[in-house]
């Protein structure tokens, strides 16, 4: 599946629901939806994302992903019985993240603390550094484990899969996504 970039565009501040189950054990936070992701209706969508190739190298996930035309409905629940969970800070879609604006980040921070409270996740992983920083009020962030937990739930700040985050390999976001696994129990 291929789209133009009017095709796109028309996704611009579209949503998607999130992928959350019963059983949530880790809840991967992205930064917000692309226009790919919002067009196709699944996170991290986007031809060349590495979330889902770093997933299964870090053996969170035991069989392949290719969510570019989007995931099935097996897709989604497989993720929901492993107990993994998606959603993002902001939730319409940009072509870039750096669209979104300190604000925003903020307001989105104050919603996903509200669902951390309601979904109890033990292991929250936030994806991208940058985004937390300013999300969070906290522009020394570093990426790990974070000194404070949400509504009980350890915090971990990783690496963001996007393509523009060109140092970034598989292999390290794979290290840097298997430790709050290990946290919840999923490795």
């Amino acid at each position: 599946m291929g789209f133009t970039r009017a095709e796109l565009e028309s996704y611009r501040n579209a949503t998607l629901p999130d992928l959350v189950g019963p059983d949530l054990r880790l809840l991967f936070v992205g930064i917000n939806p692309g226009l790919w992701t919002a067009a196709v209706q699944t996170h991290f969508a986007r031809p060349g994302n590495r979330f889902y190739p770093a997933l299964r190298r870090a053996g969170i996930i035991d069989r392949d992903i290719n969510p570019s035309n989007g995931m099935t409905d097996a897709d989604r629940a497989y993720f929901r019985d492993r107990g993994i969970g998606i959603t993002n800070l902001v939730h319409r879609a940009t072509a870039r993240a750096d669209e979104l604006d300190k604000a925003e980040l903020q307001a989105g921070r104050i919603e996903l603390d509200a669902f951390i409270a309601a979904h109890r996740p033990p292991v929250v992983a936030v994806l991208g550094v940058t985004a937390y920083r300013t999300a969070f009020g906290r522009p020394k962030t570093i990426n790990g484990e974070q000194p404070d937990r949400l509504h009980g739930a350890r915090v971990w700040v990783v690496p963001n899969p996007s393509g523009l985050n060109a140092h970034e390999t598989v292999e390290t976001l794979a290290i840097a996504y298997a430790e709050p696994a290990r946290a919840a129990g999923l490795l």
